[in-house]
């Protein structure tokens, strides 16, 4: 399957399951106007095409990834191993909660960083966030899409009013 919308962040997934968690780093990238990729694939049942994914990636442009990770937790540290470009790693809920996740990514060895976001929802959306704070390092456009997003987060939180009782 060939690469759509030149994009600058690959979203990789081991199951179709994780995607209610990781349409919330789709969202973000959606709203910052960052193009990306999305796929399935599996470090340890397809790993030719996960590798072959990366590749493809790398040539189209893609300039960060992000990597779901349950159980095992193999897929962020795969793909890392397989890319010099930074790869994000979001833990996902599983058979304790996602914490057997998050211990096995952020005992990652040194060597082949992963730098590991929380658990779940909310790391989904840190993952997007983070993969724009990076792309905006070089691109005017993201970085002014990233700072309007930091002053809506401040107007909601300023506009905030307390219920009747």
């Amino acid at each position: 399957m060939a690469l759509t919308n030149s994009p600058k962040v690959g979203i990789v997934m081991g199951s179709i399951s994780d995607w209610p968690v990781f349409k919330r780093s789709a969202a973000i990238l959606d709203d910052l106007g960052v193009a990306y990729d999305k796929r399935v694939l599996s470090a340890h049942r397809t790993p030719k095409e996960l590798e072959a994914w990366i590749s493809e990636c790398e040539e189209a442009g893609v300039q960060v990834f992000i990597a779901a990770a349950g159980g095992a937790a193999h897929l962020a540290g795969v793909v890392a191993s397989l890319t010099i470009l930074p790869v994000l790693a979001v833990p996902m809920e599983s058979n304790l909660q996602g914490l057997d996740s998050l211990l096995s990514m952020v005992q990652m060895p040194g060597g082949i960083p992963v730098p590991t976001m929380g658990i779940g929802k909310a790391g989904s959306t840190n993952a997007g966030l983070s993969a724009a704070a990076i792309l905006a390092l070089n691109d005017p456009a993201v970085r002014d899409a990233l700072i309007q997003f930091r002053k809506d987060q401040a107007s909601k939180v300023l506009s905030s009013e307390f219920p009747e009782d």
